[in-house]
């Protein structure tokens, strides 16, 4: 890359920059009088002195990293998978330290304002009281919630967590797209951005002076801390779940912090305070960072159709017991409508202008901003009053002044008087740009930043940084990643060197915090993790088994292949197809209740449970029956061994892991007690102890311990009753036994429980019996009694 010249001449052509006048170059690296910003250049001079091939290197290492960490979003309306990857743009934005104590002044006065503005509309309501802000704008507001009125905030505070859009004119000037009250976003994958874009740039970051992001997060955790009212309240992410467009997010954050991450159906409101269902029963939470909309929080007094609320939550509130973060009802800040009215407010409320200035709004409710609409509609877009997003974000429903209205529809002048107290005009804006990599180039391309605000111990702190939202063509529409927009860092850059912070204070002395209790949820999801990946093996062992032999004999109809295609029907495996779907699905169950506990699973385990299920659909329409299928069973079981493997290494012993071993034990021995009900009768095929041996894992322990070919007896003794085969049923119903006995009291009498007197009976039941005794219908009762010990596990922890 050569270098550009400090004047406001033309530049040479280079084959990264692409450019030949310097009006080509991002606006963002450019000051006022044309020269490249002093905080640009050392990144640029880098960039030029890497080959191109150099730099791909350095932009794979940071998506590898993403991609390694999970680190996806959820895009709506699309016929491709909903999960995508983050689109990170590699090259970071860099601002000024100096301009940015700017900025953040702004934003603080603009945090402290949106405060005073919420605290008014759910209290004396002196803005529409006085006319400033006029009262449809409040009244007819789907996020204004009534039943909050008068509802004031445990600690005083209705805002503790904001973020705003910006965005830059080509002029230099910063200004206000939007603000974000209800639940910001982004906010993590404002650190992944920063992982992975020091990965790519690592040496460059290191030289330059960049304000890190640690501390903020650091200050804005002891300030949740300090909520608490009671010493055993707890501090919780509350998430709609899954399936929520930014879920990857509320699982890092909250593991990231230490916090629980929970759903609405893991709360229960008890005599005015919400507590969350554990295995060790109730446990109070003090505060609750909320992700979701304030309207679903509670169904019981705001959205009835919510299913994913706590009844009592705005009781709770009222009582004042818990904080949530950010309050209910605050959501009415993000109006649209309501940035029209901001100066005013501030001079009323404040006593001064805006720092920062909104982005020009007129409200069509009034005549005088109607008119003023209508005739400066060239450059106006018009949209929904009550929306709370920007106009570049709201799926199509703004449009531009200028576009043609079409035959069947009224004039703009028409429609503004018919619907004006439903819409707003906002001046077309035009963003600064900022250099981004496409086509072997860097080329520029619209941004807006999202920064966020924590309120803190010693006021509101802003972010050094944040991440900036990146075009993808010269529409600033095309910012909104639902529309193919990306993801930069941000680096807000000091002339001096920075304090590198730890979310962690190095300390002589430490205390070792054990984990938090598991709610129920987590337990049930982690239970059934261990039932599905085993009852996935057990399957994968008798197809191995079945196409072993089918590779030999080429007959399906020979009677030890014919009886174990029964077998495999009554489990609901159609051997019609080489790797039946129900072996997928499976699989994807399992997926499912691992992604319900992402804050408490590990990436690595993570990783390779998706790797498995990649494979296994690959080789479900690739494979034919025999030797290719036996070898793609082989591929599969590698996997779930690597699987299992890290779990069991990893994964720290406490309780939610004895939850997982409880459901892999029982599954196992689920599936070795139907298999020898099956297969080690007197009317078995021939083949079939031997074959049972293989499934079992098992052929080189037999030759070891008994002198004899295979036998019934010593099959049964092996498989069924031998205490020390990690793959017989005695050996499962022990572990089970150990582990229910080391889980939490769920009723604290002190007595044994129903369940600890059910798993020792079990154990004991069948370590007293013998070889002789073990026929079809004492394994079809084992089956039974371990079934309704799953329901008894099911109903003591997880209901």
């Amino acid at each position: 890359m050569s270098e550009i010249k400090k004047s406001t001449g033309a530049i040479t052509e280079d084959p990264i920059l692409g450019y030949r006048p310097l009006p080509g170059v991002p606006d963002e690296m450019l000051d006022v009088h044309g020269q490249i910003r002093p905080v640009w250049q050392n990144l640029i001079g880098a960039l030029g002195r890497m080959s191109e091939a150099e730099l791909h290197e350095r932009f794979a290492r940071a998506d590898r990293y993403l991609r390694d960490a999970g680190v996806f979003y959820r895009a709506y309306g699309s016929q491709e998978s909903g999960e995508r990857s983050w689109p990170i743009s590699h090259v970071p934005v860099l601002i000024d330290g100096r301009e940015w104590e700017k900025v953040s002044a702004g934003l603080v006065q603009r945090a402290d304002l949106l405060e005073k503005i919420v605290a008014d509309i759910y209290g004396d309501s002196m803005l529409v009281r006085e006319g400033i802000l006029p009262p449809a704008l409040v009244g007819s507001n789907p996020e204004f919630l009534r039943p909050l009125v008068g509802v004031k905030p445990a600690h005083g505070h209705y805002l503790h967590f904001v973020s705003f859009e910006i965005g830059r004119g080509p002029d230099g000037n910063w200004w206000v797209l939007a603000d974000r009250t209800q639940a910001p976003s982004g906010a993590g994958f404002a650190l992944e951005n920063r992982v992975a874009t020091t990965r790519a740039f690592s040496d460059i970051y290191g030289e330059t002076h960049v304000h890190r992001l640690a501390s903020f997060f650091g200050a804005f955790r002891d300030a949740l801390q300090a909520h608490k009212r009671y010493p055993d309240d707890r501090i919780a992410v509350l998430t709609p779940g899954p399936a929520n467009e930014t879920y990857f997010e509320h699982a890092y954050i909250a593991r990231y912090l230490g916090f629980m991450l929970l759903e609405g159906e893991d709360l229960a409101v008890v005599n005015d305070r919400v507590m969350v269902r554990t295995v060790a029963g109730l446990k109070p939470i003090g505060v609750l960072w909320r992700r979701l909309d304030a309207s679903y929080s509670d169904p019981l007094e705001l959205n009835q159709t919510s299913h994913i609320g706590t009844p009592g939550m705005v009781q709770a509130l009222r009582a004042g017991s818990v904080t949530i973060v950010n309050a209910l009802g605050s959501g009415i800040l993000e109006t649209r409508a309501l940035l029209a009215f901001m100066p005013t407010i501030s001079r009323r409320m404040l006593g001064e202008e805006l720092l920062l200035p909104s982005i020009a709004t007129w409200w069509c409710g009034q005549k005088d901003e109607r008119r003023h609409v209508a005739d400066n509609i060239e450059r106006m877009v018009i949209g929904p009053a009550y929306s709370r997003l920007p106009f570049f974000e709201d799926n199509g429903r703004s449009v531009l002044g200028s576009s043609p209205r079409g035959a069947d529809k009224p004039s703009v002048s028409d429609w503004l008087a018919a619907e004006g107290g439903r819409l707003v005009g906002q001046e077309l804006v035009t963003l600064s740009t900022t250099p981004a990599y496409a086509g072997g180039r860097l080329i520029p391309r619209p941004m807006s930043l999202r920064v966020f605000a924590a309120r803190t111990e010693n006021g509101w702190q802003i972010m050094p940084g944040g991440f900036a939202r990146i075009g993808n063509g010269d529409d600033v529409a095309a910012i909104a990643m639902q529309s193919g927009g990306t993801a930069a860092d941000v680096w807000i850059v000091s002339d001096k060197p920075v304090e590198r912070q730890s979310l962690l204070t190095p300390e002589e002395t430490f205390t070792r915090n054990m984990p938090g209790s598991l709610p129920s949820r987590a337990a049930d999801n982690l239970f059934w993790l261990g039932r599905y990946i085993e009852r996935a093996e057990g399957a994968l062992r008798i197809l191995r088994a079945w196409h072993m032999r089918y590779a030999e004999s080429a007959d399906p109809d020979a009677p030890l292949l014919a009886d174990v295609t029964r077998y495999l029907k009554g489990i609901d495996m159609d051997m019609s197809e080489a790797l039946p779907e129900p072996l997928i699905r499976n699989i994807d169950s399992a997926i499912y209740s691992a992604s319900n506990i992402r804050d408490r699973f590990s990436l690595d385990g993570w990783l390779a449970l998706n790797d498995l299920a990649k494979t296994a659909k690959r080789f479900h329409d690739a494979v034919q029956a025999g030797d290719d299928a036996a070898h793609a069973m082989t591929v599969l079981l590698r996997k779930l061994a690597g699987f299992a493997g890290l779990v069991h290494e990893n994964m720290y012993r406490f309780t939610g892991w004895r939850f997982l071993s409880i459901g892999r034990y029982l599954e196992r021995g689920l599936h070795m007690t139907r298999l020898l009900g099956h297969m080690s009768g007197p009317a078995a095929p021939d083949g079939s102890l031997d074959m049972l041996l293989e499934i079992g894992d098992s052929v080189m322990t037999h030759r070891r311990r008994y002198n004899v070919n295979t036998a019934r007896l010593t099959v049964t003794d092996l498989l069924a009753l031998d205490p020390l085969n990690p793959r017989s049923i005695l050996f499962q119903l022990n572990e089970i036994r150990t582990e229910v006995e080391q889980l939490p009291h769920p009723y604290g009498t002190g007595q044994m429980s129903e369940l600890d007197r059910e798993a020792m009976r079990l154990h004991s039941g069948l370590a007293v019996m013998t070889t002789e005794a073990m026929t079809a219908d004492v394994y079809d009762k084992l089956e039974d009694e371990m079934e309704r010990l799953s329901d008894l596990i099911a109903r003591t922890y997880f209901g």
